[in-house]
């Protein structure tokens, strides 16, 4: 259960992998650019 174990977060560190005990941070990712552009073209003025 350290590097080498590819099921752990430390083992997907290591070894560079995403997954499901270490995903790619959707909220970075949401919070940075996408907020902005779905505002004005995702939603139909109403």
């Amino acid at each position: 259960m350290g590097k080498g174990d590819k099921r752990t977060k430390k083992g997907k560190i290591f070894k560079g992998s995403y997954g499901k005990t270490r995903p790619h941070d959707p909220d970075k990712k949401k919070s940075a650019s996408a907020p902005k552009a779905r505002s004005q073209r995702g939603q139909p003025a109403r």
